[in-house]
C-alpha cells in the first residue's frame, strides 16, 4: 500500500470522534428504521463511499488536464499542509479547518433539501440514494481528503485515495450503525487520536520536505520536456 494511500486511510479512522459527531446520528437512524438494518446499513455506506470515489476521480480528472510543474509542485505543498492541519485538527490542538466546513455548508444546502427525500428509509434504493448524498456533507475532513487526492492529478489514484479515505470511516461509522460501543469507545480515545494525529503532522512534514527538495528538479526535467518537445514539433 503506497504512502498517500494509508495517508488518507488513517484520516478516516482519525477523523471517527468527528464522524460519529457528523454523521453518527443518521447512522443510528437507518438501525432504528426496523427494516432489515444490516442491508440498508451496507447500502447507506456503499453510497456514501461511491460517493466520495466519484468525487475524488473528477477533481484527479480536472487536476490531470493542468500539465504544468508549477502546478504540480503547488498541489504537493498543498497536500503536506493539509495534512498538518488534519493533524492537528483531529487531536484539537488548532481548529483552523473549520472554515472550509463553513464554506461547504452553502453547497450543501440543496444537497441536504434532496437528502430528506430518503428518510425515513425503507429500502436499499433510498439507503443507496440517502449514502450518495450524504457523502457531500460539509466537513473538513472530507474536504481536506479531497484535496489530497487531487494531488494525484489522475482519476483513478485520485479516486481509489477517496475510497481508502472511505474504508478508513467505517469502524466509526458501523460501530454507530450497528450499536458496538465497545468499538466507538476505541475510537474516540484521545491517545489513539493523538497518535494518528501526530503521524498525520510528521508525514505532512515530510511531504513538504520531500516537495521542497525535488521542486527544482520538477521543473527543470519539465522545461527540459517542454524544449525536447519543440524541438520535435519544428521538424
Amino acid at each position: 500500500m503506497d504512502s498517500a494511500l494509508l495517508a488518507a486511510f488513517l484520516v478516516g479512522i482519525a477523523g471517527a470522534g468527528h464522524c460519529l459527531g457528523m454523521c453518527g446520528g443518521i447512522a443510528a437512524a437507518l438501525s432504528l428504521s426496523g427494516v432489515n438494518t444490516k442491508r440498508l446499513t451496507l447500502a447507506y455506506h456503499a453510497g456514501r463511499l461511491s460517493s466520495y470515489s466519484l468525487l475524488g476521480a473528477a477533481l484527479g480528472f480536472a487536476a490531470s488536464g493542468i500539465d504544468i510543474a508549477a502546478w504540480t509542485i503547488t498541489l504537493r505543498y498543498l497536500a503536506a499542509v493539509l495534512l498538518i492541519a488534519m493533524g492537528l485538527y483531529i487531536a484539537d490542538w488548532w481548529r483552523g479547518l473549520q472554515w472550509l466546513e463553513r464554506a461547504g455548508a452553502h453547497l450543501w444546502k440543496p444537497i441536504q433539501g434532496l437528502a430528506k427525500n430518503w428518510i425515513p428509509v425503507r429500502n436499499m434504493r433510498q439507503a443507496l440514494a440517502l449514502g450518495l448524498c450524504w457523502g457531500m456533507m460539509p466537513c473538513g475532513l472530507i474536504y481536506s481528503a479531497l484535496a489530497l487526492a487531487a494531488t494525484r492529478q489522475e482519476p483513478l489514484g485520485s479516486g481509489l485515495m477517496m475510497l481508502a479515505f472511505g474504508i478508513g470511516t467505517l469502524p466509526a461509522m458501523l460501530s454507530s450503525s450497528l450499536g458496538a460501543a465497545k468499538l466507538q469507545q476505541l475510537l474516540r480515545r484521545r491517545g489513539l487520536k493523538q497518535v494518528i494525529a501526530a503521524l498525520l503532522v510528521i508525514s505532512g512534514a515530510w511531504t513538504l520536505y520531500i516537495t521542497a527538495s525535488h521542486s527544482d528538479h520538477l521543473l527543470q526535467q519539465t522545461q527540459a520536456d517542454q524544449t525536447s518537445s519543440g524541438h520535435h514539433s519544428h521538424h
